[in-house]
């Protein structure tokens, strides 16, 4: 693994290179992962995994044409070679009036800012051990756990660099660190499974190996012996283990590139009041400790905190800059960069909590289903028809009830952001976050 400024400099070296062999414009971009991950089932050791990989990626322009080639080696001279290849391959490649770097007078100045993404911490497998060993011995003594799909730990390093030939170059690193247990309830034909999971980028930050382990053993047992769910148009409760879901629909349809393509049911749709007017998204980029916080985006424009719900309106799209200038409009920050083309992403980002209790949310359902578990891909991006799986609990009188599987939830996500009433128990656990939600009018049926 490259440190960061060695990162920097063979990016640096690729750009300059490309530039000499005749390319109008290039970047960069340096990606290197080590993890280091033990598992544990039933008490004992049951595997160790150490994994290092890394890549650099370098995209040439020609005029309007382009191309990108990427390797793992870092070796100067194959370097090198790479140059010459993705230089070649760009001149041939068809021309596309929307290639190029993002705009000069909109890039990144400065310094890199610290947004304490990195504990300084190595991996040690003896620890890991023991935090996985003690979450699954957590779980497994919940009673009703039957059996043991494992507790593991994990350490991981990141560092990234990006370069672009007509001035940025930025990089940094962040730790990571996660643990999880996964356990059976019940036997045979009747058996549940379920799980716990967290991850954070400081160890300090990570949550008790005891609190992940028991609550993967409360929720299996609470799944035993499931029955039918209330069947019709009732109310639906995603509780925030899968509420964050219905942000994620929001942000791929407001992606420049879907809006580009006219591939996005929110089309037309800048100036509608698409949720209650108490609804706000909000991206924070810079967030301390983070998990996606970032202080620049994949084409090396700056980030900055936004509203993406504002007042129940959409503030605009998220651009990269390929997107934005098919458009017409500005790139917003919020590129994001693999070996090839950029595309877009968001960093930290949650639906603000409302103001009643989840309690208080259901406290009026005479019937209804608590979601939370989602199964399957069954949303269409174009019209914004929504139909999945699920499994939860019913909600009776204004309670959770017993525990329901195999049944579909169903609506429109037009229908379903303007009915959504969050709950006020937010917190910031993954990269995106929302409290328990509720939405009326949704149709559920058996499966």
């Amino acid at each position: 693994m490259l440190t960061v400024a060695e990162a920097l400099d063979r990016a640096h070296m690729l750009c300059d290179a490309a530039t000499k062999a005749g390319a109008d414009a290039a970047d960069a971009l340096y990606y290197c992962n080590a993890a280091t991950s033990v598992s544990m089932r039933l008490g004992a050791l049951e595997d160790v995994e150490r994994s290092e990989g890394q890549d650099i990626a370098l995209r040439a322009f020609v005029g309007q044409r382009s191309a990108s080639v990427s390797t793992a080696d870092m070796d100067p001279g194959e370097l090198a070679k790479l140059v010459d290849r993705c230089v070649a391959m760009a001149r041939e490649a068809p021309e596309d009036p929307y290639a190029g770097l993002a705009p000069d007078e909109l890039l990144f100045r400065g310094r890199v800012p610290d947004l304490d993404l990195d504990d300084g911490s190595e991996a040690d497998p003896q620890a890991l051990r023991a935090a996985a060993l003690e979450a699954e011995e957590a779980a497994r003594a919940v009673a009703g756990v039957t059996n043991s799909e494992g507790g593991t730990a994990s350490h991981s390093r990141t560092r990234i660099a990006l370069v672009t030939s007509h001035g940025f170059a930025g990089g940094y690193g962040a730790s990571g660190h996660s643990l999880s247990a996964s356990v059976i309830a019940g036997e045979g034909a009747t058996m549940q499974r379920d799980y716990g999971w967290h991850s954070a980028h400081h160890l300090s930050d990570l949550e008790a190996a005891l609190a992940i382990g028991t609550r993967a053993g409360t929720r299996a047992v609470a799944r035993l012996n499931p029955g039918k769910a209330p069947v019709g148009k009732v109310p639906v409760l995603f509780d925030p283990r899968v509420s964050s879901s219905m942000i994620s629909h929001l942000l791929g349809a407001i992606g420049g590139p879907a809006i580009a393509r006219g591939t996005s049911f929110l089309l037309g749709k800048e100036e509608a009041q698409l949720f209650d007017s108490g609804i706000v998204i909000r991206d924070e980029p810079h967030r301390a400790r983070g998990l996606r916080s970032r202080a620049f985006d994949g084409e090396g424009l700056p980030t900055a905190a936004r509203d993406i719900i504002a007042g129940g309106r959409l503030t605009g799209w998220l651009l990269d800059t390929a997107s934005a200038r098919q458009l017409g409009l500005t790139p917003t920050g919020h590129a994001s960069r693999g070996g090839g083309a950029s595309g877009v992403a968001v960093s930290n980002v949650h639906l603000a909590a409302g103001g009643v209790t989840p309690a208080a949310l259901m406290a009026d359902v005479t019937e209804g289903v608590y979601v939370t578990e989602l199964i399957g891909q069954g949303v269409n991006p174009v019209t914004g028809d929504y139909s999945r799986g699920a499994s939860g609990f019913a909600i009776r009188g204004g309670q959770l009830a017993e525990p329901i599987a195999e049944f579909t939830v169903a609506g429109n996500l037009i229908d379903m952001f303007a009915a959504l009433v969050p709950a006020d128990d937010l917190e910031y656990r993954h990269g995106t976050n929302a409290p328990t939600i509720r939405i009326d009018g949704m149709t559920v049926a058996s499966s």
